[in-house]
């Protein structure tokens, strides 16, 4: 019993200990507090801007139907020997999958010339709307680096910005993009967003030229009168998926509610890190105090 109660806290002399060591703890805790609102008010403003997109209703399939109908006369081109090319998936998913990519950020970022905002802004003025950068890092005027970023460099930065949130229940997608200026943010997003739908239709666009390429040789490869007939109907939805592409300017996204401007800002949450901080700073002061008392009661304990 008598070594139970040794490893007993007593409450009453732990509240003793802190109310000793009250001092060094309203110090830290206050030195904490004041570095966290300097610190955040140090950080710049980040502006996020965003558009609802809803991907449009034909999203698989195949390319103007190729798959169902390959699906439905699979089995009589086996027959003949003639392997007919697989409709496509979900390319909604797609469409996320190559906003992401390296290659689409490489072109992106050198049709729009976007690297200097990308990655040497120094702030924004909000009264003048301009964007001013870094000249440490990049000259405006002669438009030279003083270190030329790579692709890796450009790729980070880009993908650090972007933001993509994807709704399972709705279907919905959010993209945009976060900057210390509100108006890059909303261009960038808007660009994106075109520049998405013109990557999947040009794709599409060309992936059904090769479709056409082919069924056009496995007509003239078969005399089978229902082969002949499939291919024609295959060719003709070919054609098709071609004419949509290019009168449809939301290819694969509509736009539900473009981007605008934010007038707000979206980060740093400067009082969650203020009020973060002084938590922190009060519970690393409480456990100074209790460590050096507890260290000394331990040296001045006699040895046997």
């Amino acid at each position: 019993m008598s070594e139970y109660a040794d490893d007993e806290i007593d409450l009453r002399e732990l509240f003793s200990v802190l109310w000793e060591g009250r001092a060094l703890i309203a110090g830290i805790t206050g030195l904490a507090a004041s570095l966290a609102v300097v610190i955040s008010l140090l950080m710049p403003n980040i502006y996020h801007a965003t558009a609802l997109l809803s991907p449009t209703e034909e999203q698989s399939g195949g390319l103007g139907g190729l798959g169902a109908l390959a699906g439905q006369f699979g089995g009589l081109a086996g027959l003949a020997g003639i392997s007919l090319p697989s409709g496509g998936g979900d390319r909604a998913a797609l469409a996320l999958e190559v906003l992401k990519s390296r290659k689409f950020v490489a072109d992106f970022v050198k049709k729009h010339d976007i690297a200097p905002a990308l990655l040497a802004t120094d702030y924004w003025d909000a009264d003048t709307g301009a964007l001013v950068l870094d000249t440490d890092l990049y000259d405006p005027k002669t438009k030279k680096w003083d270190e030329t970023p790579t692709a890796g460099n450009i790729f980070d930065a880009f993908t650090g910005a972007l933001i993509v949130e994807e709704d399972a229940t709705s279907g919905m997608v959010t993209v945009g993009f976060k900057h210390k200026s509100p108006i890059v943010a909303q261009q960038w997003t808007v660009w994106a967003v075109k520049e998405l739908n013109d990557a999947i239709r040009n794709q599409d666009i060309a992936e059904a030229q090769s479709a056409i390429a082919y069924l056009e040789t496995q007509v003239s490869a078969t005399s089978l009168a229902e082969l002949r007939k499939l291919f024609f109907e295959l060719i003709q939805k070919q054609t098709e998926t071609m004419m949509l592409a290019q009168v449809r300017a939301e290819y694969v996204f509509k736009t539900v509610d473009p981007a605008v401007v934010p007038e707000k800002k979206s980060e740093p949450k400067r009082a969650l890190i203020c009020v973060l901080a002084t938590l922190l700073g009060g519970m690393v002061a409480v456990v100074m105090v209790l460590m050096r008392h507890y260290l000394r009661t331990e040296e001045q304990s006699p040895a046997y």
